[in-house]
């Protein structure tokens, strides 16, 4: 499991598979959270503003990263 820093809290879902390089464009992290295909704590998350704080960790495809506070 990769971690994750982020300097504040919240931050939008889609955002951080952006700039995480999760995905590609944030279009494209936009569609796989509209296709159901990103789950935060266990959970499909289909919000693309869904607020991410510390401790949440984030699943797509085979990636699963852990958001700290850094």
């Amino acid at each position: 499991m990769r971690v994750v820093e982020i300097t504040e809290e919240p931050v939008e879902l889609y955002k951080i598979l952006k700039f995480e390089g999760i995905v590609e464009s944030g279009g494209q992290a936009k569609a796989v959270i509209d296709d159901g295909l990103v789950s935060v704590n266990g959970e499909v998350e289909t919000r693309k503003r869904k607020k991410i704080v510390s401790g949440d960790v984030i699943k797509y495809t085979d990636i699963e990263v852990k958001v700290v506070l850094k």
